[in-house]
């Protein structure tokens, strides 16, 4: 399994990258994909509203099951990932890449405290 070490990890196995202009990108693990199997539908519809941290921001649809995923910071979403509209097979094959799913602005950069490191989150999932 990958653990990129510049991201960060939640215990809800969705990974975050923030970027220097106040914004993040959100998207799930490959811990998370492999669990979940072939993912077929993703469903987004909190673009423009303001969540709270670990607040349910849309889900993904796997042949088996439906997961719930949650925001791992406070902020707006601002954009949805169109591509994996299209093609929600793209986070199975590259989670971390052209996978992503959303991304926020943050309503505070200083609020990452409670976030994993790679080292911490292999160590949660036991791989």
């Amino acid at each position: 399994m990958n653990f990129p070490a510049e991201l960060s990890y939640t215990q809800d196995h969705e990974w975050i990258r923030l970027e220097d202009d106040g914004t993040a990108v959100v998207g799930i693990t490959d811990f998370a994909q492999r669990e979940l199997g072939d993912i077929v539908y993703v469903d987004i519809t909190t673009v423009g509203q303001s969540l709270a941290k670990g607040d349910v921001f849309g889900s993904v649809e796997a042949v088996k099951t439906v997961s719930d995923l949650f925001l791992p910071l406070e902020g707006e979403v601002i954009e949805v990932n169109d591509a994996i509209e299209k093609s929600p097979e793209l986070l199975n094959s590259d989670p971390y890449g052209e996978g992503w799913i959303v991304r926020i602005k943050l309503a505070d950069a200083g609020q990452n405290d409670d976030l994993l490191t790679a080292d911490a989150y292999q160590e949660l999932v036991g791989a």
